[in-house]
């Protein structure tokens, strides 16, 4: 008789259980695809990473591909978002079909790197020397320029092998965006952008490739985003800036470059060879590019709440990769933004 009873329990239990199931309909998880910089990857895989534990039903699949390849993913709407180091520019943004707002995210570096046989010291450079060393004008180590702003540094008689990106690239554009402010020369050839017609060098793809390169050849000099050296154990150049300092690429540093600099409405700024003694010359923001009209409701309200949320508690992630948070008043300029996202269909 127990055991009868039992079994018929059992039974009605199982059975509030699959009504209940019927009656509740499961969340449906939600994929946002996104494609762009490389430059801000290791942060962008964090936050995804810890947003889920925020927003369990929400995932992100991020394609590290360049800033170039981003943005033209974007405004081909075969991702839902972009990420680039570079402003969109005014011919890309009248051909995209549609308004696209720009959210800057975090600050970053770029950092000239080496790999420099017998040295393991940090050198000096400045960016006319850097300039002239990417123009192909510069090809030993212990060249008088170099060896002039590294006295007490034995220089090899070791040829200089460049290595620069071979995709589109934020890195890219940051980084010939100074050197054409640094340098006369670069700037009226190949001068700057997301691709140019290097003079010299081995093309690496992503700040990956250019890393990988650099570490691999003997005399070889790069630029990649400042986590990309340090995660590696590569030196880094002090690079002189306006005020003729030479200046370490730090959190401190990059924060200088921005607290000095005039933001625009639109955020489509270079802080590249900012005035400030403390101030790293090679620093950038880095902006997630969204379509200011969203057609479809649930992605457009969970990027949006995404966005919220890096602008808010995902900053304080950012430090621990070598990121400078955004500056109070440019994070709360980017929040009110959000604003102008319209989502299809929400009230």
């Amino acid at each position: 008789m127990k055991l009868s009873s039992t079994v018929r329990i059992i039974g009605i239990v199982a059975t509030l259980v699959g009504l209940l199931a019927l009656s509740t309909p499961a969340r449906a998880q939600l994929l946002i695809n996104g494609a762009g910089a490389t430059f801000p990857y290791p942060l962008y895989s964090q936050w995804f990473d810890t947003y889920t534990k925020v927003q369990p039903n929400v995932r992100f699949n991020y394609q590290s591909i360049g800033s170039g390849g981003g943005i033209k993913q974007l405004t081909a709407h075969t991702v839902d978002f972009g990420a680039s180091d570079a402003p969109m520019n005014d011919e890309q943004i009248a051909s995209a079909g549609g308004k696209i707002l720009h959210f800057p995210t975090v600050l970053g570096a770029v950092v000239v790197t080496y790999n420099i046989p017998g040295v393991d010291q940090k050198i000096n450079l400045t960016g006319a020397v850097v300039a002239d060393v990417f123009l192909g004008k510069i090809a030993k180590w212990n060249d008088v320029p170099i060896a002039k702003l590294n006295p007490n540094i034995k220089l090899p008689d070791a040829d200089i092998v460049v290595a620069h990106r071979s995709d589109g690239s934020g890195t890219s554009f940051v980084f010939t965006d100074y050197l054409s402010k640094a340098s006369e020369s670069w700037k009226k050839d190949p001068g700057k952008g997301t691709a140019v017609k290097w003079p010299v060098g081995l093309g690496g793809k992503g700040n990956e490739g250019v890393t990988a390169l650099v570490k691999q050849t003997p005399g070889a000099i790069g630029y990649v985003e400042l986590i990309y050296a340090l995660q590696n154990n590569m030196p880094f150049a002090d690079i002189q800036n306006k005020s003729g300092n030479f200046i370490t690429a730090s959190l401190e540093s990059v924060t200088a470059a921005a607290s000095g600099t005039k933001i625009p409405a639109d955020f489509r700024v270079s802080i590249t060879d900012a005035a400030g003694p403390e101030v790293y010359p090679i620093s950038s923001f880095t902006y997630l590019l969204v379509y200011e009209k969203q057609a479809d409701t649930a992605k457009g309200q969970a990027l949006t709440e995404f966005i919220k949320w890096a602008l808010t508690d995902g900053q304080p992630l950012a430090p621990k990769l070598h990121y400078a948070p955004l500056p109070v008043a440019v994070s709360a300029a980017a929040q009110a933004q959000i604003g102008m996202v319209k989502v299809a269909g929400a009230n």
